[in-house]
């Protein structure tokens, strides 16, 4: 078995897969002919690359988490589209090439990342790389048509191609972001970009706004223009910072309340952990969007809650060994005490009919995918538990394929089959 410690600055690059280290690989080697050009030619107004650079090295500084850990640096990526997007700064022109937006990003964000080493927080490589890119895509599309009578002369054709332009920077990006959860999450690509440019698109939209502001607004504030228009950008960031806290709170309280269960002796400890994981990665692997998964997990975690309101505890824990009539009612008296809360009741759907067949021969049709995956996830913790048996693993597999007729969905079992080959796999 290979252990990977994620305290050592070496298990960090271990943990990093092929696409990311060729990302961050492409982005350095951009980087590096940039700097040489640009040391080459010698032409660089001095004035705005501080300016600029200071801006990207301070939204790196104070870059953020948003949801699904996604690292983002709002202020920086804004900055950064802003230098490239430069026509006139008051009443002369500017002058910096592609290449000289590419080493002033580039050592922007080198100096913002320097305080994060320090502190012994990761460098985020990938996600500093993702944005270069970006922007690189801009400066080598704008800054040879800047100079141009057409962008000079007809501000509404300058706004309409730096539209565009900040748009194919956030869909870029998108796509990056999404290459890499699809590989890492092991998830559908067209899912994982879907999820991107759902969670990206307020704050994308905050960060291109900003880029234009500063854009045009340099042509008659000057410099200035730079720091007064990161100001709305700078309370944007705050707001998600402090929605993504909300949210983060809120899970850990979700698992703190699953703990009931087992700290009450009702099963067997880890279990609530262990299904939402086999849960997520299942549903991950039909497909589910984000909020989907995140429904998911959070009824996964407190499937089981409904039995602290049993007179004696089940043995094991194990619901997979009782009636129906006793799941159900496990399954009731869990979504009743979920409901409570008031905000979480499509997750007490999800929990009332799990104990649902996955093929009802009543009308209607049927439990939802998310109950058919917790109940699946849920029977085969139950007969597995903790044990890291595959013999084990493959027996309770079995059971549950026996039962596809009625019981669980194929296709869950299925894709459950797929998870736990993999993690088998991991330990070898």
């Amino acid at each position: 078995m290979t252990v990977h410690r994620p305290g050592t600055r070496g298990a960090s690059w271990q943990a990093m897969d092929s696409g990311q280290l060729l990302l961050i690989a492409a982005a350095g080697m951009l980087a590096v002919a940039a700097i040489a050009q640009t040391a080459a030619t010698g032409v660089v107004q001095v004035s705005d690359a501080v300016a600029f650079g200071s801006l990207v090295a301070l939204g790196e500084l104070l870059r953020i988490t948003l949801p699904g850990n996604r690292e983002s640096a709002p202020i920086a990526a804004g900055g950064a589209l802003g230098y490239a997007l430069l026509l006139d700064i008051g009443d002369r022109p500017a002058i910096q090439s592609a290449l000289q937006v590419i080493v002033i990003t580039a050592g922007g964000m080198i100096v913002g990342a320097l305080p994060h080493l320090a502190a012994g927080r990761p460098a985020k490589l990938a996600g500093m790389a993702s944005r270069l890119v970006a922007v690189a895509c801009v400066a080598f599309v704008f800054r040879p048509l800047a100079p141009t009578a057409l962008m000079q002369n007809h501000w509404w054709v300058a706004l309409a191609v730096m539209t565009l332009l900040v748009v194919l920077a956030w869909f870029v990006d998108a796509v990056i972001g999404a290459l890499i959860r699809a590989e890492e999450l092991r998830a559908r690509f067209s899912v994982a970009l879907w999820d991107e440019l759902r969670v990206q698109l307020p704050l994308g939209t905050a960060v291109g706004a900003s880029a234009l502001l500063i854009a045009f607004s340099s042509e008659v504030m000057g410099l200035a223009a730079v720091w007064v228009f990161t100001g709305p950008l700078l309370v944007s960031q705050v707001a998600f910072r402090r929605y993504v806290g909300i949210r983060t709170t809120y899970l850990e309280t979700v698992r703190a309340l699953s703990r009931m269960t087992e700290v009450g002796g009702y099963v067997e400890g880890g279990h609530s952990r262990r299904v939402s994981r086999l849960a997520v990665a299942v549903g991950r692997e039909l497909g589910m969007s984000e909020t989907d998964l995140l429904e998911l997990e959070y009824a996964a975690l407190m499937h089981d809650i409904g039995q602290l309101s049993l007179r004696d505890p089940i043995p094991g824990g194990a619901t997979v060994l009782v009636s129906a009539g006793d799941q159900r009612r496990i399954a009731e008296l869990g979504a009743d005490v979920i409901r409570q809360a008031g905000v979480l009741d499509q997750v007490a759907d999800i929990v009332m009919r799990q104990s649902e067949p996955s093929r009802d021969p009543g009308p209607g049709p049927g439990p939802p995918v998310a109950s058919r995956i917790i109940r699946a996830a849920n029977a085969f913790d139950d007969l597995v538990g903790s044990s890291a048996d595959r013999d084990r693993a493959a027996a309770a597999l079995e059971r549950l394929r026996l039962d596809t007729a009625f019981e669980y969905d194929p296709g869950v079992v299925e894709a459950l089959s797929k998870v736990v080959g993999r993690r088998s796999l991991s330990l070898t």
